[in-house]
């Protein structure tokens, strides 16, 4: 489970270890404290440890993949869940930096860390990759960060292809309004913040979890839509 600190990932995390599953998290080195928070909350009901605290880096992310395939003696379900996004209202002010450190976390370190699982992973498992509302309704100030979502449904329905004659089967969920802390810490303005999702007819998402293990069963090349009745 990447990005399993906070938000989405802290939840399937959780979710996954009450199911009876070992559990392997990373994180950046900066949310150390919150990923110790998730391990106390179900060291009781799984095994679970660190098997690298950094996202954006390649060699620490072929690590994960290396050292959570040795610990539990394989994978069966790999969630790809950590992301960037920084809201900019205008192109001319979205800088090369920040676009390609958005690519790097939310497709790049995805290709990264599915590459080094796949060995580890026998037929029947699944690649889980967490896209967005945003690959299919951008936002206009979300330039970058709606075109890695995009990206992300292309992969995963060409891996889904290319993984079939393997049985390991690839899915993506595409979660509408749900509040994380990537909402509060620069993905929306602040004064958007309070009333994030407010337009969603059911309300923002919660259990988000549960789709998870929705598309653990027998499904490859799809996606999961969880938008709280918005349609577009």
């Amino acid at each position: 489970m990447t990005g399993g600190d906070s938000g989405i990932g802290r939840a399937v995390a959780i979710a996954y270890a009450r199911e009876g599953a070992d559990v392997a998290i990373n994180y950046l080195p900066e949310e150390e404290d919150d990923a110790r928070e998730v391990v106390d909350l179900i060291k009781k009901q799984a095994e679970m440890f660190w098997p690298s605290p950094e996202i954006s880096v390649m060699r620490l992310l072929r690590s994960s993949g290396n050292t959570g395939g040795k610990r539990t003696g394989g994978l069966d379900i790999l969630v790809n869940n950590a992301g960037r996004q920084q809201f900019c209202e205008s192109i001319e002010e979205l800088t090369t930096e920040d676009f390609d450190a958005t690519f790097k976390t939310n497709v790049y370190a995805m290709f990264w860390i599915t590459k080094a699982a796949i060995p580890h992973l026998s037929p029947d498992s699944v690649i889980i990759n967490t896209s967005s509302v945003q690959a299919y309704e951008p936002s206009e100030i979300l330039l970058d960060y709606a075109q890695t979502k995009a990206a992300i449904v292309a992969f995963t329905k060409s891996l889904a292809k290319q993984l079939a004659p393997k049985g390991i089967r690839v899915n993506a969920v595409a979660p509408g309004p749900y509040w994380t802390v990537l909402q509060c810490c620069g993905g929306q303005p602040q004064e958007k913040v309070e009333k994030f999702g407010a337009n969603a007819p059911l309300g923002r998402p919660v259990n988000r979890w549960k789709s998870r293990r929705f598309m653990s069963p027998r499904r490859s090349g799809e996606q999961l839509y969880v938008w709280s009745g918005l349609v577009f």
